[in-house]
């Protein structure tokens, strides 16, 4: 097997501003895998909050990807992947979530089988998946929220943390006035106190909010559980849930867990998390970071094990430079092609084969 990078910057439509930060754009870093005539792709992208810098993905997945020779093929890479072989074990997940990704999608090329026939599902999934709108003024996040509603979306999820919380009031009033069906879910990464969640959940379970996700600040998950016991809106758990171990602390304790492939680990990590919330009472949210499609597909073919799915990443670029998931009409797609089912669009396909 012969791996590859190269690095792209992806420009966001508008900046994007949650409650502790703002972003235009993010640098995304594309891991190739050739095997036998054949190619496999996957996607890591910088995050400030997790300490990755286009850089650092790009030594570390040149790293992962001189690791794979020592494999025959990519179905033995993929299983020391699983079990957590890669690098000696302390890759990053966005890391190992990536070089998971290009081996499914190279495995599934030479199947013949889409990865979510690999992973057990017998049907291409097909979900609704929501639409962030950011910490935007009022007029405009009611425009938008008119907009999605109009395309077909059927949720909406709306950032909260202002430093004035009727800012946030007022933006969940006009958003649901503008989509009067769409669920809502509110998110406010994590900027409350819990005297403030407990003052302003129930002013947002009165406008219709559909579920809250990270309300308080991450690093204290008994106070989120504590919180969730008494809320009057179902209460999911994002920071305070990155990994197993995390998730298996919150069990039954919170109403949902968020899970994002670069959070945990990859597909097989978030395959292990829905089965250790399995009747539990706490549901499966996946959720994104912003990426393109080719770093969006991989979620997407989980997404029949999901409550709720949060898969816009893509749908939030400018230019997405991959297709094959849709979403533009609030549903996002698997399909039945075979690994990942994305491809490089037509106007930059030869950089990209």
């Amino acid at each position: 097997m012969k791996a590859g990078t190269r690095t792209v910057r992806l420009e966001l439509t508008e900046p994007l501003r949650i409650s502790r930060s703002t972003m235009s754009a993010r640098e995304a870093v594309w891991l190739s895998i050739e095997h036998e005539g054949l190619t496999g792709h996957g996607e890591a992208v910088s995050s400030v909050y997790y300490g990755l810098d286009a850089k650092t993905l790009e030594r570390l997945l040149a790293t992962a990807g001189a690791d794979l020779a020592r494999h025959s093929g990519p179905e033995y890479a993929l299983e020391s992947v699983r079990v957590g072989e890669l690098s000696g074990g302390s890759t990053p997940p966005a890391v190992r979530a990536a070089v998971e990704a290009a081996l499914f999608d190279l495995v599934g090329k030479r199947t013949g089988s889409p990865v979510h026939r690999l992973l057990g599902a017998a049907k291409a999934p097909v979900t609704a998946t929501a639409r962030t709108i950011g910490i935007t003024p009022p007029a405009h996040a009611a425009a938008e929220a008119g907009r999605l509603a109009a395309a077909g979306f059927e949720v909406i999820k709306v950032k909260a943390g202002s430093p004035d919380p009727e800012d946030d009031i007022e933006r969940v009033r006009v958003v649901r006035r503008a989509a009067p069906r769409a669920r809502l879910l509110l998110d406010p990464n994590g900027a409350w106190t819990r005297a403030r969640a407990e003052a302003l959940l129930p002013r947002f379970a009165d406008l219709g909010v559909h579920a809250v996700e990270q309300p308080l600040a991450p690093g204290d998950p008994e106070a989120l559980a504590a919180l969730a016991e008494r809320s009057p809106l179902p209460v999911i758990a994002d920071e305070d849930a990155v990994g197993l171990e995390d998730v298996r602390r919150l069990a039954g304790r919170v109403h949902g867990v968020n899970v994002k492939l670069a959070k945990c680990g990859g597909l097989h990590a978030a395959l292990r998390i829905a089965e250790s919330v399995a009747g539990s009472g706490t549901g499966l949210m996946l959720g994104c970071l912003t990426a393109s499609s080719l770093g969006l597909a991989p979620a997407v073919h989980l997404a029949d094990r999901a409550h709720w799915a949060d898969l816009d990443g893509h749908l939030l670029l400018a230019y997405d430079p991959w297709t094959g998931i849709g979403g533009e009409d609030g549903f996002v797609r698997a399909g039945d092609r075979p690994g990942l089912g994305v491809e490089p669009r037509e106007a930059r396909r030869a950089d990209m084969a």
